[in-house]
């Protein structure tokens, strides 16, 4: 068994023709461009790329396959160097009665994910784009994509737009079959001590991934799997704690980062970082227009006041990305790359003389505090992310 670095949410921004996909993502977030960046820069052993319903997306793939390129794995996947590609979708569900919830599935090969989106052009309106709404019930799109040998995972379970928690139910058994689930995705504003809060999750393997809309933002949040090789079949096991395999360890944004992790006044701009639940109005300047922040759901939904570690739950450790670094622009961040090779290198083992021979005693101070998990953190919310004081 060997230990792998893995993010499962990565988005699609353009194919290389110009065709969009995800509309709110970077033109250059391409799938060969996202292949290179994380198998070159970033160092992540397997990525998920979660707009591969997209038949222009499928065309590239394809190309890639016969270029030579690329490679699919006997095991589900698809290797680039050193790299590999798991096939995903995000999709929106909204079951009667609830808000919308979005949702992640993982198909082992190319022709299952067509064949998927076979099916799925005949319930939603334009399938060539991300994250679009299904009008199927959550329910039976889980069967669709277990019926083609795939998994699901809910995305980023409690932010305020668009998620389980946040904006669907209170309960996760009202929309899903939770015995068919492979994990379930913290998304950037939590951690695993809020969501032991919460009985319902107990069963279920914690992922937490970067929902990348940019090439820098791949690896912001991230896994340690322990797997025999990197392929989707490797992954599923792990996932379902199965054979040895496991998620090691969770490495994600502390919560203070995310961009909702508290409640927050859209008409003040005032984020509400005290231990009270705000429900209707903002006590700055009386308006009811809040954004609720992940924080502040997950205490109103909560069945617990401690949170609960099952001995299978791995740690969740801190990592601070590296763009959120104070005075590490694009110069040194290249020049710590030519040193070490990959952002992994230098989250994970770079020695700290080295790191400070590299960019300086500063900078190699906050990039060893942020792997300690020891960074001074300014709070995020109502779309605003955290950010690291500057203590120069």
């Amino acid at each position: 068994m060997k230990s792998f670095f893995v993010d499962l949410h990565i988005h699609i921004g353009r194919t290389e023709k110009g065709q969009a996909v995800k509309i709110s993502a970077a033109n250059n977030l391409t799938f060969r461009n996202i292949a290179h960046e994380s198998a070159v820069r970033k160092g992540m052993d397997v990525v998920g790329i979660i707009d591969c319903h997209s038949p222009s997306v499928q065309e590239e793939i394809m190309d890639n396959l016969s270029r030579g390129e690329m490679v699919e794995l006997e095991g589900g996947g698809i290797r680039y160097r050193n790299t590999t590609i798991l096939l995903g979708s995000e999709i929106e569900v909204r079951d009667p009665g609830m808000g919308p919830a979005h949702l992640l599935a993982y198909l082992p090969t190319l022709a299952a994910m067509q064949d998927f989106t076979g099916w799925m052009k005949r319930h939603m309106k334009n399938v060539e784009l991300s994250s679009q709404r299904i009008y199927v019930t959550a329910s039976n799109l889980q069967e669709e994509v277990i019926g083609r040998g795939g998994v699901m995972i809910p995305a980023h379970i409690f932010t305020p737009h668009k998620s389980v928690y946040g904006s669907a139910t209170r309960h996760m058994a009202e929309l899903l079959d939770l015995s068919q689930l492979a994990g379930v995705e913290l998304g950037l504003s939590a951690d695993s001590a809020m969501a032991g809060l919460i009985a319902e999750l107990d069963p279920f393997t914690f992922v937490t991934n970067s929902d990348a809309h940019s090439l820098p933002k791949i690896g912001r949040e991230y896994n340690k799997l322990k797997l025999e090789e990197p392929t989707f079949q490797e992954v599923v096991k792990a996932l379902k704690r199965e054979e040895g395999r496991a998620v090691e360890a969770n490495y994600g944004l502390n919560p203070r980062l995310g961009k909702y992790h508290r409640t927050y006044c859209s008409v003040c701009h005032e984020v509400l970082e005290d231990e009270t639940i705000v429900i209707d109005r903002c006590p700055e300047c009386g308006s009811p227009k809040m954004v609720r922040g992940v924080m502040d759901r997950i205490l109103a939904i909560a069945d617990r006041t401690e949170p609960f570690y099952p001995p299978y739950r791995p740690p969740y450790h801190f990592q601070v990305p590296m763009e959120y670094i104070p005075g590490l622009g694009p110069k040194k961040l290249t020049l710590l790359l030519d040193r070490f090779g990959t952002e992994m290198n230098v989250l994970h083992h770079a020695a700290p003389e080295a790191l400070e021979e590299a960019v300086g005693a500063d900078i190699a101070a906050y990039l060893l505090a942020a792997r300690a998990g020891q960074l001074e953190l300014e709070v995020g919310g109502g779309g605003k992310y955290g950010r690291v004081k500057n203590h120069s």
